[in-house]
């Protein structure tokens, strides 16, 4: 095919494609139901390996479609539906239009060693350490911390202040959304693979899918043996290498009427920009001379295919900000566990498949999943860890659960969520002010949804937090109520396996917390 019907429909397409995944990650009232969002997730090429390599349920291998759409028609899994590409296809339109030596790419030399042997380490780095390098690299969920870390909170940012115009009519359509900002040093890797990613697609096009990303990589080597790919027309071509000049891509070698369809991601520019109509998108041509090496080629493609491996509200328990006391807490939390999402099993079984795409955190109602920095160590940064001094898991909620694409958080039903314990309250007396400032509170036991914190009689009038940690599922409700700062007086500590709490058993206290705080 020769129309202009190709650019324009792979436009459109990835357009359509692009707004939704968009919309899932800056979803700040959280409206877009889970099953939309696996409904959109499931086309992603390395959650979709996570995911049936941990449930082994034939339904989830949805790469296998990929890798056969690639088989097929080339690399368009790369222009029609990984988000990464299709922004870096806008960054690259941007560069285009302030500057335009920024449209003229030229044909490039492909770096085969460098491509390869960070494939390579790819792979061999997840089989024997796990996926954190293969979670830093996936294309997937590069776009995922970009869009978690600096758009959703200009979204909400741009959504307040509307709201505050707004509100000056007694226009109340929009409600100011509070925003609970990550770690500092969370934003360094998606600031550094931003600044590189948006830097090379604004002047070199797909430089960094045809060298670094190992999806573009290993789709490369399938679609060498691909059936439909861009083709010459040599008693049509004129070499005037507008077709090269155009190519994203750096692929197009006009001068040996050659493309290096393993870098070709079938944008169709070329075909747009050809004014002999040397160049159409259809069947193989298979060429009577030259390129000797498309056997040994085929080869590596044999054998790179064995290396496969396997929205509701916010309900906030404070609905006001709580006071500081008059002193400082003293007793730092001694916390030997990060606390990991419900449905992740355990640290281990978490910390094996986890990529970092910050879908959970994106999606998160109340904000209580975080970035790990230092949590859980090296090879952890950037997966989502419970923060209860942020805010707290809310008890009906089960939203991380559903939208996670790799299996690391493991579906619950509801019933099964509020029984399980994340982690193991512990209570802090020398930090509570109900002894240190002599004050009554009962701020953690109010918030406590199975009342494993309840009050019990201190001094004359004055009530004192006691636990019981056979009902705690560690949901940080009591953390994240506790007035106490910089220490709080009571604290999750994370369990390394997920286990079973017993069922609260609903019976009135005979002691009754005070119906209004004092702070």
């Amino acid at each position: 095919m020769r129309s202009h019907f190709l650019r324009r429909f792979r436009i459109a397409f990835s357009t359509v494609v692009y707004i939704c995944f968009f919309l899932v990650f800056v979803d700040f009232r959280y409206i877009i139901p889970a099953d939309y969002i696996n409904l959109l997730t499931i086309t992603q090429f390395v959650p979709s390996v996570i995911k049936f390599y941990n449930l082994e349920i034939l339904l989830t291998a949805t790469f296998v479609l990929v890798l056969l759409l690639t088989l097929v028609s080339g690399r368009t899994y790369c222009s029609f539906f990984c988000p990464l590409g299709i922004g870096q296809d806008l960054f690259s339109r941007i560069g285009g239009v302030l500057r335009k030596k920024f449209r003229r790419y030229g044909y490039k030399k492909p770096h085969i060693i460098l491509r390869y042997s960070l494939l390579a380490l790819t792979l061999v780095s997840t089989m024997i350490w796990g996926i954190y390098f293969l979670s830093i690299l996936d294309p997937f969920s590069i776009y995922g911390r970009f869009m978690t870390f600096f758009i959703k909170p200009v979204v909400i940012e741009l959504n307040n202040m509307l709201a505050g115009v707004l509100g000056k009519f007694d226009i109340y359509t929009l409600s100011n959304v509070p925003e609970k900002p990550f770690k500092l040093a969370a934003y360094s890797i998606p600031a550094a693979f931003f600044v590189l990613i948006g830097t090379l697609s604004l002047t070199k096009g797909r430089l960094y899918c045809n060298i670094v990303c190992p999806v573009g990589t290993l789709l490369g080597l399938v679609s060498k043996i691909s059936i439909f790919r861009i083709n010459f027309n040599e008693s049509e071509c004129t070499r005037c290498g507008r077709c090269a000049l155009r190519c994203k891509s750096s692929c197009i070698d006009f001068l040996k009427y050659d493309v290096d369809v393993s870098r070709c991601v079938d944008c169709f520019n070329c075909i747009n920009a050809c004014q002999d109509k040397a160049l159409s998108y259809g069947l193989v041509k298979f060429k009577k001379k030259e390129h000797k090496t498309d056997e040994s080629r085929r080869k590596v493609v044999a054998g790179s295919l064995l290396l496969l491996l396997g929205l509701s509200q916010k309900s906030y328990g404070q609905d006001k900000p709580v006071p500081k006391p008059k002193k400082d807490s003293t007793v730092k939390e001694t916390r030997n566990w990060p606390v990991c999402p419900p449905g992740s099993i355990s640290l281990e079984h978490f910390s094996k498949n986890c990529t970092a795409c910050s879908l959970c955190i994106t999606a998160c109602p109340n904000q209580v999943l975080q970035p790990a920095v230092k949590e859980y160590g090296f090879s952890g940064m950037m997966q989502p860890v419970m923060n209860y001094h942020k805010s707290f898991c809310t008890y009906n909620c089960t939203i991380c659960n559903e939208v996670c694409p790799t299996g690391a958080l493991s579906p619950l039903v509801l019933d099964a969520k509020k029984l399980t314990q994340l982690g193991k309250v512990n209570f802090i007396k020398d930090n509570c002010i109900v002894k240190t400032e002599k004050t009554a509170c009962g701020a953690c036991s109010e918030s406590c949804p199975t009342k494993a914190v309840y009050m019990i009689p201190y001094e004359g009038n004055l009530l004192i937090p006691e636990v019981n940690t056979d009902i705690c599922i560690g949901c940080g409700h009591c953390e994240y109520a506790c007035p106490t700062v910089p220490y709080k007086a009571i604290f999750v500590d994370g369990n390394p396996v997920h286990l079973t709490a017993k069922k609260p058993v609903n019976k009135e206290s005979g002691i009754k917390s005070p119906v209004e705080f004092p702070f």
